[in-house]
């Protein structure tokens, strides 16, 4: 697989991962270096070790995991997003109840931003090419997006306030319903 290939790959996954740093950025709890370092090194490892999952996988699970990670993917993207916008639309309730960089929600976060890089490291399987190399681009991508994410989600919250945890959170069910129907159609 050429560079430019797996390049593109990244970019198209990496944007979930983007998406997501945006709308949490925008809640202004990962506003110190530690909390936006766990935050894009997380969704930069998961994107990393998804493919070589999905490619470890090769095709002897694929078509079990295929039935329903985009329904996992969908499903935990709309509870965060439904939780911003609630967070956005009562000003006395907020959509993560702790920092987002920190425990099961970023575990979750990250998951729900990489589940598409394990497809693609099945694909990489079923196509026998090697994994290392597009696994540790995708995941550098993953994290640049995600520092850019951050950084502007952060610009926009303090500018815009709890507006932008409804957008976020809108971002978040959409990034969730294409999942799900690219997956269905």
């Amino acid at each position: 697989m050429d560079l430019i290939t797996v390049i593109l790959i990244a970019i198209g996954l990496a944007m979930d991962a983007f998406a997501v740093s945006l709308a949490v950025g925008t809640n202004g709890l990962c506003n110190n270096r530690r909390a936006r370092f766990r935050l894009w090194w997380h969704f930069g490892f998961f994107q990393f070790l998804m493919p070589i999952l999905g490619w470890l996988a090769g095709t002897s699970v694929a078509h079990y995991i295929e039935k329903f990670d985009h329904w996992v993917a969908f499903g935990l993207l709309a509870y965060i997003g439904g939780n911003m916008i609630r967070s956005g639309l009562k000003p006395d309730v907020t959509s993560f109840r702790s920092d987002p960089s920190k425990g099961k929600l970023l575990i979750t976060l990250a998951i729900a931003t990489s589940i598409d890089a394990l497809a693609v490291g099945l694909s990489m399987a079923m196509l026998r090419v090697r994994v290392i190399f597009p696994a540790i681009v995708i995941g550098i991508v993953a994290m640049l997006f995600s520092v850019v994410g951050l950084f502007i989600g952060n610009k926009l919250g303090k500018k815009f306030g709890k507006r932008m945890e409804v957008i976020g959170g809108l971002i978040l069910i959409g990034i969730g319903l294409r999942v799900l129907i690219t997956h269905l159609f």
